[in-house]
């Protein structure tokens, strides 16, 4: 294996594991407002004493629907790399059913647009036309699982249009889908070798370049505009882009990076799983902890996956 091959490879199980990493270590914090949550340096995957976890039932190092749906679409790309939306959409029906993709198929909270999408599907209404679509249904349930489409991606185009279309099985709206595309650029170019501030910048000229003069560029547009505004954990999907990034720029280690996350409160896991995805590419598997990476469950369904992917170079 060349020394490129092994640092893509490695890429690769960094970012899904930071993915699966941060959003665990988001759960306990959920649904607390940041003023709510302990000193940066409290923040462990077994909160501090006296700390009202969210989700107690939960054994700690569980990962959530976030991580759960992201391994969906890393189990659909791996059949099918150009992305089978009906595929996809029964991986998600089976995981919403049955907690297929979960360390122990209990399946707990479900988004509000995620469950309404579901439930067409479950009607039988086509994957491609199950997401909400109204400019209210702009959660980051799409943002939060998206990030293996960098894996199966082969060019710039496919990286924006699976990035999009798999968004679009619950989130019907483009803004949403914009924000999946600018997530998967940027991941893009930190696999790729780019560093992180460089790898953002290009994806955010790519989005202008591409959605220039076409109906979507106002809203593209608004996408980029929002970087300007100050972090915050909340589930919408714009926030949810731009504080993640914001988390990665402003720190230097993955650890600091989804503890800032979490510190922002509210959405602790979905923030901490959309900026670990991205830390897990910058600093790979060995940069993140070893006692977080010793505490996450299911680690033999994530193996799995990277051995079936054959797109994952050195896991063939």
């Amino acid at each position: 294996m060349t020394n490129r091959n092994l640092e893509h490879r490695e890429r690769i199980r960094g970012g899904l594991y930071g993915l699966l990493v941060g959003d665990a270590l988001g759960v306990p914090y959920e649904f607390h407002d940041a003023t709510e949550i302990p000193p940066l340096h409290e923040i462990e995957m077994t909160p501090p004493r006296g700390f009202r976890r969210a989700h107690a039932g939960v054994p700690i190092g569980t990962w959530s629907d976030d991580g759960a749906q992201a391994l969906c679409l890393l189990a659909s790309l791996s059949r099918d790399a150009s992305l089978d939306l009906d595929d996809f959409g029964r991986q998600l029906v089976q995981w919403y059913e049955t907690g297929h993709m979960t360390p122990d198929t209990n399946v707990f909270d479900v988004g509000i647009q995620t469950r309404r999408a579901l439930g067409a599907l479950q009607r039988g209404v086509e994957a491609s036309q199950a997401g909400p679509n109204g400019e209210r249904d702009n959660g980051n349930g799409a943002l939060m699982r998206c990030l293996p489409v960098v894996f199966a991606a082969q060019s710039t185009d496919d990286v924006i249009d699976l990035a999009m279309r798999q968004g679009v099985v619950t989130h019907g709206h483009v803004r949403s889908q914009l924000c999946c595309a600018l997530y998967a650029l940027s991941a893009a170019g930190i696999l790729n070798g780019l560093a992180a501030n460089e790898a953002v910048g290009l994806a955010e000229s790519e989005l202008r370049r591409r959605f220039a003069g076409t109906e979507n560029e106002r809203e593209a547009k608004l996408v980029l505009s929002a970087r300007a505004e100050p972090p915050r954990g909340s589930g919408y999907v714009v926030d949810s882009l731009w504080s993640s990034i914001e988390c990665l720029l402003t720190t230097t280690d993955y650890e600091s990076c989804v503890r800032r996350a979490v510190m922002l409160g509210n959405d602790t896991d979905t923030t901490a799983c959309i900026a670990g995805g991205l830390a897990g590419l910058v600093y790979e598997y060995a940069g993140i902890p070893t006692r977080w990476r010793e505490a996450l469950k299911g680690k033999v369904i994530v193996e799995r996956l990277l051995r079936e992917s054959s797109f994952v170079q050195g896991f063939q």
